[in-house]
């Protein structure tokens, strides 16, 4: 595996591939991460992975700075997946002038995280825009479990007719549940079984809730007796209202971000 650091001789070093996998992550590598570096693998001549700890897309100067950092775990991980290329740049590389404050993405940004998140999603669809021109993937892959950066991300490369290519793949979760996500490290072993039974909580529940949304408030008083902290949002939506070519036939999610302590978790069921 080849780490590379400067966006120039990454660019010089990837000049010649041909159907290259990309992988965007913020390190903390788990299973959903390694999925995703399979899929790639599986579909791609060569993968490269980025660790990036994006600044401008947390709304707590504390959420970046507990973000989870476990770095030599993460490359020993990836070399044991057999990346070909990790890419770790540093914030200069990635935004010598700063970040794009007019870049425009889907309106759906404002609603679910984007209502509590303001300029959350502006921030990830710029860096993703960055990482593409200096990569210039086939391919990038990227989880349901984010399902709304998904659409947003899949969004803007469509409108922009940008050529690289999203690949969807599916949310990978803990054995009782609990959707895999680099936040999960900073929960405890009772925070985590608390999730995994708010999981199998909307689960059961979802086709009544689909029927009847007046529901909605007793889940929801459901899950804060379960032990969360607060909700954000629990939320059904029609996925095939929100993405681009528009599909006739109805596909309902249940979105949800709750906290446990000070851990902010999404899910979409």
């Amino acid at each position: 595996m080849k780490i590379i650091s400067d966006k120039d001789k990454l660019k010089k070093l990837l000049q010649d591939e041909k159907k290259l996998g990309f992988v965007p992550t913020m390190g903390a590598i788990h299973e959903a991460h390694i999925s995703l570096i399979k899929r790639a693998g599986n579909l791609c001549n060569k993968t490269i992975v980025s660790i990036f700890i994006n600044k401008f897309q947390f709304n707590k100067k504390i959420d970046y700075q507990k973000y989870p950092r476990i770095l030599k775990r993460d490359i020993a991980l990836l070399k044991k997946h057999k990346v070909d290329y990790l890419y770790l740049p540093n914030v200069k590389q990635i935004y010598p002038s700063g970040p794009n404050k007019k870049i425009i993405i889907n309106p759906f940004a404002k609603q679910l995280c984007g209502k509590f998140r303001p300029g959350h999603f502006n921030a990830v669809v710029d860096v993703i825009d960055r990482f593409i021109k200096i990569i210039r993937p086939s391919n990038i892959f990227l989880g349901k479990k984010d399902m709304q950066q998904l659409i947003i991300i899949e969004e803007f490369l469509y409108r922009n007719k940008i050529k690289t290519k999203v690949i969807e793949c599916k949310t990978v979760r803990e054995k009782k549940g609990l959707a895999c996500s680099s936040r999960n490290f900073l929960l405890s072993s009772k925070e985590k079984i608390i999730a995994s039974k708010i999981y199998k909580l909307l689960l059961s529940k979802k086709g009544k809730l689909i029927i009847n949304r007046k529901m909605l408030k007793m889940i929801k008083n459901t899950i804060l007796d379960l032990g969360a902290n607060k909700i954000d949002y629990l939320k059904i939506l029609n996925i095939n209202k929100l993405k681009r070519p528009y599909k006739k036939n109805k596909k309902y999610k249940i979105f949800i971000a709750y906290y446990l302590g000070s851990v902010r978790l999404i899910d979409n069921i």
